[in-house]
C-alpha cells in the first residue's frame, strides 16, 4: 500500500505544474513517481524544464522525455517537488535517506516554494525516528565524527553515529562526500541541532529541512491531504 500511497501524493503534486514552469526535481522512491506522473503530463504537450537533484533522478527525469538544465544556467526556480523521510506539523523535515540531502537543500533553496510528497507513515509529532543524515567531508572524518558527537552531547540526544555503507565500502553521495546517520530518537530542538551542525568545519549539510517546505501532500487510506505549516 505504501507505494500505492507515494503515486497518489505524487499524481496529486504533479497537478500543480503549470506550463513554464522551472522545477526542482527531487530524488527518492516518491519522487520517481512525481517524475512518471510529471513525464505523462509533458507527452501530452506541457512545457516544464527542470533541475534534478541527483544523478539517478537526472538520468530517470531525461530517459522519460523531460527537459532538463542546471542551477548554473537557471539559478531560480519557481517550485520543487520532493519527497521527505519524515515531516511534522510545523512541515519542518528529515530529508537524505537518498543520499541525496545537499542537492536537494540547494535547489529547494533555489525554489519560490517547495512542494512535500509522502504517504502517511512519514508523518510524525516529533522529527528523530528516521536517523537523521549528515553529509561529511571524508578527509578527517573521525575528527568530524567526535565533533558531531559532542553537539549531541550538548542537546541531551544519542551519540550513535552510523557511516552509511560501513568503513569497508562507504557510500559516496554524487558530491563525493560520506553520510553520518545520527540515530537520536526524538529532535525537540531542530533549528538550534541545525545551526551547530554546520558550524563543524568537516560537516558539509544535515537533513534537517527548516522553513523551505510550503505545502505536503499526504496520502493515506482517506485518500490525499494536504498540509500546510502551522
Amino acid at each position: 500500500m505504501s507505494d500505492d500511497f507515494k503515486k497518489q501524493a505524487a499524481e496529486r503534486a504533479a497537478e500543480d505544474v503549470l506550463p513554464g514552469m522551472r522545477l526542482g526535481i527531487g530524488t527518492g522512491s516518491t519522487a520517481e513517481f512525481f517524475v512518471h506522473a510529471l513525464a505523462q503530463r509533458v507527452r501530452g504537450g506541457l512545457d516544464v524544464i527542470g533541475v534534478a537533484t541527483s544523478e539517478r533522478t537526472h538520468t530517470l527525469a531525461a530517459d522519460l522525455g523531460i527537459q532538463l538544465t542546471t542551477l548554473e544556467n537557471l539559478p531560480e526556480l519557481d517550485l520543487t517537488i520532493d519527497g521527505a523521510d519524515e515531516l511534522d506539523a510545523q512541515l519542518t523535515l528529515i530529508k537524505g535517506g537518498g543520499g541525496a540531502l545537499l542537492r536537494e537543500k540547494i535547489v529547494a533553496s533555489a525554489s519560490g516554494r517547495m512542494i512535500v510528497i509522502a504517504d502517511s507513515s512519514k508523518e510524525v509529532a516529533t522529527l528523530g525516528r528516521f536517523p537523521l543524515p549528515i553529509e561529511v567531508v571524508p578527509f578527517g572524518l573521525k575528527t568530524t565524527t567526535n565533533a558531531i558527537s559532542q553537539v549531541l552531547g550538548e542537546f541531551d540526544l544519542p551519540q550513535k553515529l552510523v557511516l552509511r555503507g560501513g568503513v569497508a565500502t562507504p557510500f559516496v553521495t554524487d558530491g563525493g562526500h560520506y553520510i553520518l546517520d545520527a540515530h537520536l530518537e526524538a529532535i525537540t530542538q531542530a533549528q538550534s541541532l541545525a545551526t551547530r551542525l554546520v558550524e563543524i568545519p568537516g560537516v558539509v549539510e544535515h537533513g534537517l529541512f527548516i522553513g523551505l517546505a510550503t505545502k505536503a501532500y499526504v496520502a493515506g487510506t482517506n485518500g490525499v491531504k494536504t498540509v500546510l505549516p502551522v
